[in-house]
């Protein structure tokens, strides 16, 4: 099963991306939001995650600031406007896909 667990690796990749931008609709920093995914079925690392915040940020889909207001400052992100409006568009095609997958003959059927 090593093969699946690439495959599935693989899969979740992008769905890490939408549902990073969907939760940080409300602004979150990285180990809530690490935690967050994980309860919502999106497993994922912190090597994973904290890399593709970085990216999501200097390609303009989030926006983040420091929060020096507890002991141990944290940086909080938040979804820009760009990032919404690829959320959307992201959110969009995967309903596409996930319609023409549900329309695919099922691998349970006998040929």
């Amino acid at each position: 099963m090593e093969d699946f667990e690439t495959h599935l690796q693989e899969l979740r990749r992008g769905t890490i991306v939408l549902a990073c931008l969907q939760l940080l609709q409300t602004p979150g920093y990285g180990y809530g939001l690490l935690e967050d995914l994980g309860g919502r079925g999106f497993a994922t690392d912190a090597n994973t995650l904290y890399p593709l915040l970085r990216r999501l940020e200097k390609q303009g889909h989030l926006t983040s600031e420091w929060n020096t207001d507890e002991a141990r400052p944290r940086k909080f992100y938040r979804t820009s406007p760009a990032g919404k409006r690829l959320a959307e568009a992201l959110t969009r095609e995967w309903l596409t896909l996930s319609d023409a997958i549900s329309a695919l003959p099922s691998t349970t059927q006998e040929n």
